[in-house]
């Protein structure tokens, strides 16, 4: 009923208050150093398939998409999982629908690189340094891959924006990375982001029901 009641306050316009959360507020920032400096964004959407983890980090590729749409910034996007490519594939491009930039859509620079943990992240540490990001996006499930995505980045220079809810890989995200969501953050990301009304009332009712 909590949730009911808070999804129907902010379908109504009521102000629903979310604390501020550092690594999203960072976001924008980052794409726009990226811009300045003519180098890519890069967002790696973790080992995960179609599962929550996943979705909520997709949440946030949809975000950091239309930024990129906007400024005109190139998207990389790495996936680790087959069934996982195609959701990717589709969220971006309805992005840059969205922004009405269509045209500057680049299928091939949304790749699935390997379902093997080590094989994919070395791909992807490979195609990070080639293409020099200036910025780099870790939203998802990760393991013992974690460090070495998040110190190749660090090397280059990136800014770097990471989160899981594997507590086991977050101090090695925090030694490596400028902005790191914990735990349940990870999953308020999509409603911080959107504010769409539905999500925003569905967070702050579970937040009531756990005070409970």
């Amino acid at each position: 009923s909590a949730i009911l009641w808070n999804i129907y306050r902010a379908r109504r316009g009521r102000r629903i208050f979310i604390r501020a959360i550092p690594g999203l507020k960072a976001i924008d920032e980052a794409v726009g150093r990226a811009t300045e400096m003519g180098r890519p964004v890069m967002f790696c959407t973790g080992l995960g398939e179609i599962d929550v983890t996943t979705l909520a980090g997709i949440s946030v590729l949809q975000y950091v998409a239309r930024i990129c749409a906007r400024y005109n910034t190139r998207l990389l996007v790495s996936v680790a999982d087959s069934t996982v490519f195609p959701v990717v594939e589709e969220v971006c491009r309805q992005a840059y629908i969205a922004e009405g930039r269509s045209e500057d859509f680049r299928p091939q620079d949304i790749r699935f690189l390997s379902s093997r943990q080590f094989a994919w992240a070395s791909s992807t540490v490979g195609w990070m340094v080639r293409d020099n990001a200036a910025a780099n996006f870790f939203f998802g499930y990760y393991a013992a891959e974690s460090l070495m995505l998040a110190e190749s980045g660090q090397k280059i220079g990136a800014i770097q924006v990471a989160s899981t809810d594997q507590f086991t890989q977050i101090p090695f995200f925090i030694s490596a990375c400028d902005y790191v969501l914990i735990g349940e953050e990870h999953y308020a990301a999509g409603a911080y982001l959107s504010r769409e009304s539905t999500m925003l009332g569905s967070l702050i009712g579970q937040d009531f029901g756990k005070i409970i």
